[in-house]
C-alpha cells in the first residue's frame, strides 16, 4: 500500500499539472472503489480552477474555491498525467480533465484492486480537518508538531507494541508499516516494546528518525515493491536502501545478525534481535 512518502511524491508530481488550471471535465468510468463516487463531480468541477493541492497523512488533497477533492490511493492505485485523449487501459477508473498549454491534460487514476477512494467534501460542510476521514488523524510527522514529547506523552500507560502505536494513527500519521519498521531499526528500539515503557530519550531519538527516514524516501522516489509507480512513470528506490525491511534471514548490514520477521497487527514486522533492543 502506497505509504505518506508515495503520496508525497505524487502530489508533488500533480501539483504543477493541476495547480492554477482549470478543470474542463471528470470523467467516470465505473460507479466508485472503495466508496461510491460523487455522481455530480462532472458538475461540481467543470469550470472550476484548482487552487492548490495538499496531502493529509495519506490522502491526496485538491482544493477547490468551493471544497476540496478527496483522493486515497489504496493497495494499488497511481496517478498520471496525460494528455487527455490517451485510450483508456484496464482499471482506468476516474478522470480529471483540464486545460492546460499543451491542450486538454487529465489526472488519471488506475487502481486494479479498487481499494482506493475519490470523495468530495464542500466547502458549505464545515472545515475540511472535521471531515469523517481526516478528524481523527494525528499530527504530520514532518511538521513541528511531531516531537519525541508528544509520543513520550501519548504512550505513558500503553502496553501496545510501539510500532502498533506508530501504525494506529491516532498520535502520528503516514507512518506506515514499511518506514516504521525502518525507523525503529535506526533508532534501535524493539517494535515488541511495550509504548508505555520507552523513555523520553529513546522517543526523542525516534521521532528524529521517523522524520529523516521519510524525508529520504520522498527524495528517492517512495519505495516500489509491487504497485506503486510515480506520475512520470517511475518507480521509486527508496528500497534498494532498506536495512530490514522484506529483508528476514539475511544479514544484517550493522552486525552480521539475521534479520527476524514476525507478525503483528496481521502485519510482517522486521527487525534485528542484536540491534533492537
Amino acid at each position: 500500500m502506497p505509504e505518506l512518502p508515495e503520496v508525497e511524491v505524487t502530489r508533488r508530481g500533480v501539483a504543477p499539472h493541476l495547480e492554477g488550471r482549470t478543470v474542463h471535465s471528470v470523467v467516470l468510468r465505473r460507479d466508485g472503489l472503495r466508496w461510491p463516487f460523487p455522481p455530480e463531480l462532472n458538475q461540481l468541477l467543470s469550470g472550476r480552477t484548482v487552487r492548490s493541492t495538499g496531502r493529509r497523512g495519506k490522502y491526496l488533497l485538491v482544493h477547490f474555491d468551493h471544497g476540496t477533492l478527496i483522493i486515497h490511493l489504496g493497495m494499488s492505485g497511481h496517478l498520471r498525467i496525460l494528455p487527455a485523449a490517451t485510450a483508456q487501459e484496464k482499471h482506468d477508473h476516474i478522470d480529471l480533465v483540464v486545460a492546460s498549454a499543451q491542450g486538454l491534460q487529465a489526472l488519471r487514476m488506475k487502481d486494479p484492486r479498487r481499494f482506493g477512494a475519490v470523495l468530495w467534501h464542500d466547502a458549505a460542510d464545515g472545515a475540511l480537518e472535521h471531515h469523517v476521514l481526516l478528524r481523527e488523524l494525528g499530527v504530520e510527522p514532518l511538521e513541528a508538531g511531531f516531537t519525541g514529547k508528544l509520543l513520550y506523552d501519548r504512550t505513558r500507560g500503553r502496553s501496545t507494541a510501539v510500532k502498533q502505536a506508530l501504525l494506529a494513527g491516532d498520535i502520528v500519521v503516514g507512518v506506515g508499516n514499511i518506514y516504521a519498521s525502518e525507523s525503529l531499526f535506526r533508532a534501535r528500539i524493539n517494535p515488541k516494546t511495550p509504548a508505555g515503557r520507552i523513555s523520553l530519550a529513546r522517543y526523542e531519538t525516534l521521532a528524529q528518525t521517523v522524520r529523516e527516514v521519510l524525508a529520504e524516501a520522498i527524495v528517492q522516489g517512495g519505495s516500489t515493491l509491487r504497485d506503486f509507480i510515480a506520475v512520470n512513470g517511475q518507480s521509486g528506490y527508496f528500497q534498494q536502501t532498506y536495512f530490514v525491511y522484506d529483508r528476514a534471514g539475511v544479514p544484517c548490514k550493522v552486525c552480521g545478525t539475521p534479520i527476524r520477521q514476525i507478525k503483528q497487527g496481521q502485519r510482517s514486522t522486521f527487525y534485528c534481535v542484536h540491534c533492537q533492543k
